[in-house]
């Protein structure tokens, strides 16, 4: 007699209707297959009771394809600073450079008056004199 109980409670649980979204979604696909089986999936009454669901895929799609579209805009954009991030690394380096040549050229020469050695930075290169006896000595 126990079992019999069971069995009444679990086929009384089936066909209790279930209410709610859920329910809702359960049944329309419950629908649609059938349609689907029988051949009448593209008629006027499907596109009519699953409007909603049809809009919601399309904006899914269209929301998809918009943030692709960004994403790909973005790293384009991305790789182009980092190009102009690497190019103006390399012109920092070179400035630096430049510049420290610079303190040393005026470093030099501050010390060689402050000690009066009488030396000063030659802005041309030397002069070769030539003699007509004499041949140049290449250094």
């Amino acid at each position: 007699m126990a079992k019999k109980s069971k069995k009444k409670g679990t086929e009384e649980k089936k066909k209790k209707k279930k209410s709610g979204f859920g329910a809702a979604v359960t049944n329309t696909v419950r629908r649609n297959t059938e349609d689907l089986r029988e051949g009448r999936a593209v008629s006027l009454e499907f596109f009519k009771r699953n409007a909603w669901i049809i809009i919601a895929i399309i904006t899914a799609l269209i929301a998809v394809m918009g943030l692709r579209y960004r994403t790909k805009t973005r790293m384009t954009e991305i790789k182009q600073l980092n190009r102009e991030l690497e190019r103006a690394e390399s012109e920092k380096l070179n400035e630096k450079a430049w510049y420290m040549t610079l303190i040393r050229e005026t470093e030099l020469t501050r010390l060689t008056t402050e000690k009066r050695l009488g030396l000063r930075y030659q802005e041309e290169p030397p002069v070769v004199i030539e003699c007509e006896g004499l041949k140049p000595t290449k250094q």
